[in-house]
């Protein structure tokens, strides 16, 4: 199968448009034969859920970028489908690909909030923020059928640890009454992800996302419940989305945003060849021009590993993203910010009861 083939049918509803190769697999399926007997299949993969019972649940990343930032993820994979998102490539270690398989293959972890309150009980764990999620979504669609990160945030109530959120799904409204009693005692940050208020770009490269009118609105809904909110414009990508940070920035701010932040796009692994094919089926017209940017960003390359530099870019164009950012940022956001975590509220007994 050739990903780029700009006569095949595309595919609504998903954001890679074809099944990546592996590239830690010897074979790989192709649609290359004129009988197309696997094409149902390859074309159209159904969601699948598969379950996962690690024995690990936290990482901790040494990244100069993260800060030692300790994450948990409750799912791989992610049926968002954002087109462009990092952790495409992380599914390649479990022998699936980063495209399709990617969007329709998602692996929960069942008995993460067990192994968090384990983790908890530890003599050797200091309190310390924890990330939810590093990854993937903690909000994608099945989170509403398996509840797993809202049974990972009673076990934070519990404990009294400190946690940060990102998220792009509304379904986060779910869980107010147990965000609210981490706010409480300052012990929570939430960040809604925002890429685009304009719904023909939004649909296309996150095509099941919530809309950016339904993210604000959850945005506004969380910070007048007394949850510290900010927002993530993430990724920038050089004339696609570059120009819409000031109005991101007024809106959220205006829904009670406290705080901002970004990075720009940068297409590692897999990614690359995912993202470009999807870039020139639907925007053929400008297709060079953001491939060209991108690479301005990065010396060069689609992709830099580059601790300090791979976040925010280099060069002319990293430059102007930054100032507008900054500007933009002066303008809506000046003299809010995030309350600072209560790192004492921690019950190494988990003695805390909800209800």
């Amino acid at each position: 199968m050739k990903g780029n083939d700009m006569q095949e049918e595309y595919l609504k509803g998903r954001g890679a448009q074809y099944q990546a190769h592996n590239r830690f697999d010897r074979l790989h399926y192709v649609q290359e034969h004129i009988e197309g007997l696997d094409e149902p299949y390859l074309r159209h993969p159904q969601r699948q859920i598969l379950q996962d019972h690690p024995k690990k649940l936290i990482s901790k990343s040494n990244s100069p970028d993260l800060n030692n930032m300790y994450s948990i993820n409750p799912y791989r994979g992610c049926e968002h489908g954002c087109i462009y998102c990092y952790a495409r490539n992380s599914h390649e270690y479990w022998g699936f690909n980063a495209g399709l398989d990617f969007e329709t293959k998602i692996v929960a972890k069942p008995n993460a909030p067990q192994l968090l309150e384990q983790h908890f009980l530890s003599k050797n764990w200091k309190s310390h923020p924890i990330a939810l999620a590093g990854n993937t979504d903690c909000y994608q669609p099945i989170e509403r059928e398996l509840k797993i990160t809202r049974n990972l945030l009673k076990v934070f109530v519990r404990f009294g640890n400190p946690v940060n959120l990102i998220t792009k799904n509304g379904l986060i409204c779910r869980d107010i009454d147990l965000l609210r009693a981490l706010a409480e005692e300052k012990l929570v940050h939430v960040y809604i992800s925002i890429t685009s208020q304009n719904e023909q770009l939004r649909s296309k490269m996150e095509p099941r996302t919530a809309s950016a009118r339904k993210r604000l609105q959850t945005l506004e809904k969380l910070s007048t419940a007394g949850i510290p909110c900010g927002v993530m414009i993430a990724p920038i990508i050089p004339a696609l989305n570059d120009h819409e940070i000031p109005q991101i920035m007024k809106s959220a701010a205006d829904a009670g945003a406290r705080a901002a932040g970004y990075t720009v796009v940068r297409l590692n692994g897999a990614i690359g060849p995912i993202f470009l094919d999807w870039l020139h089926k639907n925007f053929p017209e400008r297709a060079s021009k953001v491939e060209n940017q991108i690479k301005s960003l990065h010396g060069g390359n689609l992709n830099d590993s580059m601790f300090g530099r791979r976040m925010k870019g280099e060069g002319v164009v990293s430059d102007s993203i930054q100032q507008l950012f900054k500007i933009a940022k002066n303008k809506y956001l000046k003299h809010r910010e995030m309350p600072a975590y209560n790192m004492n509220a921690f019950r190494p007994n988990g003695t805390m009861s909800l209800f």
